[in-house]
């Protein structure tokens, strides 16, 4: 009987292969993160928030955080989380930013910071524009861009955008981005080249379908619905959008009283329609468990009327 892999990219999935497994956690990091020599790389790692998965895992925080030792025995910390492009702004800033602030009131008084990694993998494409798949960003002063931030790192990767064209160079990372991308939920036969790899070998093992409970399993598929819905429900707020901005042009141009009057009736009318539909909309992705921010992203309500359904 073939077997079936869960993908790795949902939160139950996720946190399990790089959230209870030190060895995969640095074999992944040192082949994503911009280190530049062997003496950067990372030796050892410590949880900074340990867990282990629960049965029945929805919609908790997707991120993984640890604090590293180098070869050269240097300490940073690095913040893992994966999420789907929409919801980009709502993750990346408050959790990088919390990481950062914790990190920073524990070294109040002390002459050093140690450096901060923010490493995100986005399981949908931000920026069509630009072909690269790694994008790595410092931190610069507003009014003095030439000043970074030296212990503030940040790095995305936009996953749909990878393609494996060699793995001559950066072997592991193609290799790490291959697991993360090929393996998703309906493969039964893995390439050999990946199964090669020990530590991927290892984290093929993590997610396969059998290892799961049957109430973990349900939670699995509850996540990817709610995915999906969001997915969906973004979609469709962006075309209300663009519907309306044509609406409110033609508006403009119209000279005669009666004729903007009629329209404007019916636009109210086609508002409150929707209006309803986004409230209706955010009451599901409430009792699914989603953050108000994010429902409030989605549907454009505000959070306080998120709060109040």
């Amino acid at each position: 009987m073939a077997k079936r892999y869960l993908d790795p990219k949902a939160d139950l999935t996720f946190k399990r292969v790089f959230g209870e497994h030190p060895d995969l956690v640095i074999s992944l990091l040192n082949a994503l993160l911009p280190f530049q020599t062997k003496e950067e790389e990372i030796q050892s790692v410590e949880y900074l928030t340990p867990f282990h998965a629960p049965d029945n895992l929805f919609f908790n925080e997707n991120v993984v955080n640890v604090k590293c030792t180098n070869n050269n025995g240097s300490h940073f910390f690095v913040q893992i989380q994966t999420f789907w492009a929409p919801s980009f702004s709502l993750h990346v800033k408050p959790n990088s930013s919390k990481a950062y602030i914790s990190k920073l009131g524990k070294r109040i008084g002390m002459n050093y910071q140690e450096p901060v990694f923010s490493l995100n993998l986005v399981r949908e494409i931000v920026d069509a524009d630009v072909d690269n798949y790694y994008h790595f960003y410092d931190i610069v002063q507003d009014d003095l861009t030439e000043r970074i931030i030296d212990n503030f790192h940040l790095v995305f990767v936009e996953l749909p955008k990878f393609t494996p064209h060699t793995m001559n160079e950066k072997k592991m990372q193609v290799l790490w981005l291959r697991y993360l991308t090929e393996i998703d939920g309906y493969m039964e036969t893995v390439p050999q080249e990946l199964l090669d790899i020990p530590e991927i070998n290892k984290a093929m093992e993590v997610v396969e379908e059998s290892a799961y409970t049957p109430e973990q399993l349900l939670g699995y598929d509850k996540f990817w619905d709610i995915i999906r819905t969001e997915n969906t429900l973004y979609n469709s707020g962006v075309r209300q959008g663009m519907e309306k901005g044509r609406l409110e042009g033609r508006e403009e141009g119209r000279l005669e009283g009666m004729e903007l009057g009629v329209q404007k009736g019916r636009k109210e009318g086609r508002e409150e329609g929707q209006k309803d539909e986004k409230i209706a909309n955010a009451r599901k992705m409430k009792s699914y468990g989603l953050a108000l921010e994010m429902i409030s992203d989605i549907t454009g309500l505000t959070i306080d009327e998120v709060r109040d359904l």
